[in-house]
């Protein structure tokens, strides 16, 4: 398989897309003005304490305040012998115990924010290397990597962790890139973070509250520190100064695969060059064709994300569950990959054409799960309900690309239809009898946009005639060019 991970950095905006085959899987974006959070520590306060939600409010020095649950918050280890709290039928104390208004408290954006929300943190704090993620306030954890499944693997890695580390104070959680690597490489990265938890110790004694305290790296960087395996051939960058922090940073961390960094000098640009700027066009539409005339709907709600599948011009197989069969098995590859370029999160439901056979049904939910495999966020897949539903999650840390992208259209206001030149034309009619019952007037002046005032020109002269007999008053109709379809107003004149 043939991976390339491609940097595209302009003054105000960087991007990052990962091409498998040749193919899109993924897009990474950063901008100047609204560049992300997540992974960013800061030594804040609590603004307020809710009790009846077990949670509390902390001021980071963001736009909104952040939100902190109970769960997310660093407990004092108990004394010998005593008994961890369980008040209120919750396995923690309530949150009244553990925060108090006004406390300072050092706390890790895990959640940008999305929406209204605020951001989601936790004061549970780690910060992540190339192979490791320091855990400061977890003494003597050493994790492995749900991702190494090979157990000798895993307990190779625990035993050279464990002999590294000693009698080190914090824990630590060994990466997924972890695997293979040498004891040279854990030690490294050891001393790595030893040194980043130091100096983010000092920023905390002398920072004031809303203050940051631990920036996470540019999204380059990350790019290359996340998502950079044996697996992938070659890094193009097409900005000269990234480039070199590139290979300064790849020299440092990765140095077996530092002669896979190049310098892209063509003259198109490099997201035009593979194709990248039309998938991530495509990206935003709401239908996605499928290879066999098949193809899915999707929708992105407040609440969740549905995925429709239609068998659409597919009528090459023997019979209707054939059809469906195939037509589902070609659509959970597809939605697994639209579900990662996409960035889509939360609770997400499938729709799949309804199917008989029970085989097929487990071959189709087999064939999701196994495109969802090289997904880096974590998603859990349940069984497919009698009605063809597959009911799934997919981490969400950051806005999907879409709303990364654009906006609620203003005609609409989000809803994605507009009133028809028919009812809009009915609304003016109730305007015009509702105004002439409450203000004098000689004339009506109706402006609204011209494939209203068309269709009432050409359509509704009678209605018109009526309207002005009724009301015993002029109506004079212009169109605006500017006004939206369902944007109207009545004068007096």
């Amino acid at each position: 398989m043939s991976e390339e991970i491609l940097i595209n950095v302009t003054p105000r905006e960087t991007r990052v897309a990962v091409v498998e085959n040749g193919m899109l899987q993924e897009v990474h974006l950063e901008r100047a003005s609204r560049r992300g959070n997540v992974g960013h520590i800061y030594k804040g306060r609590v603004s307020r304490v809710m009790p009846g939600m077990q949670a509390a409010f902390v001021e980071i020095g963001l736009e909104r305040t952040a939100f902190l649950h109970a769960s997310d918050i660093v407990r004092a280890p108990l004394a010998e012998g005593a008994e961890p709290a369980t008040g209120n039928g919750h396995a923690m104390p309530p949150i009244g115990e553990l925060l108090r208004e006004g406390q300072e408290i050092v706390v890790q954006v895990v959640k940008d924010a999305i929406g209204s929300k605020g951001a989601r943190v936790s004061a549970h704090l780690s910060i992540p290397s190339r192979y490791l993620v320091l855990l400061p306030q977890a003494p003597g954890t050493l994790g492995v990597s749900a991702r190494i499944e090979d157990e000798v693997e895993r307990a190779r890695l625990r035993e050279m962790l464990a002999r590294l580390n000693g009698s080190s104070v914090p824990g630590y959680i060994v990466r997924t890139n972890a695997e293979g690597a040498g004891e040279a490489a854990l030690a490294f990265d050891l001393a790595y973070l030893g040194k980043v938890w130091r100096v983010v110790q000092e920023n905390i004694a002398r920072a004031a509250t809303g203050e940051r305290v631990y920036e996470e790296l540019s999204l380059p960087l990350r790019a290359l520190r996340d998502l950079m395996h044996e697996d992938i051939e070659k890094v193009r960058v097409d900005s000269r100064e990234t480039y070199e922090r590139l290979v300064r940073f790849v020299g440092k961390f990765m140095p077996e695969l530092a002669g896979r960094v190049e310098l892209y000098t063509g003259e198109r640009p490099i997201f035009d060059l593979f194709g990248v700027e039309d998938e991530m066009q495509r990206a935003l539409e709401k239908t996605v064709p499928l290879k066999s005339g098949g193809y899915l709907v999707i929708d992105q709600t407040e609440a969740m994300t549905t995925i429709d599948v239609n068998t659409g011009g597919y009528l090459g197989a023997r019979n209707l569950e054939d059809t469906a069969f195939r037509t589902n098995l070609e659509a959970a590859q597809a939605a697994a990959r639209q579900l990662r370029l996409r960035n889509l999160g939360g609770i997400i439901i499938i729709d799949f054409i309804d199917m008989q056979d029970a085989e097929h049904r487990r071959q189709v939910l087999r064939q999701l799960e196994k495109s969802l495999a090289g997904d880096y966020a974590k998603t859990t897949v349940y069984e497919m309900s009698p009605l063809g539903l597959v009911e799934m999650t997919r981490k969400r840390t950051t806005e999907s690309l879409a709303r990364q992208l654009c906006e609620p259209c203003p005609a609409c206001a989000g809803r994605g239809v507009l009133k028809t030149a028919e009812t809009v034309t009915y609304e003016i009619f109730r305007e015009i009898t509702r105004a002439v019952r409450q203000f004098e007037a000689q004339q009506l002046l109706v402006l609204a946009a011209p494939r209203v005032v068309q269709r009432i020109l050409e359509e509704e002269t009678a209605a018109v005639a009526e309207l002005e007999q009724f009301t015993r008053k002029s109506i004079r109709f212009q169109p605006e060019e500017h006004y939206t379809q369902e944007q109207f107003d009545v004068v007096l004149l």
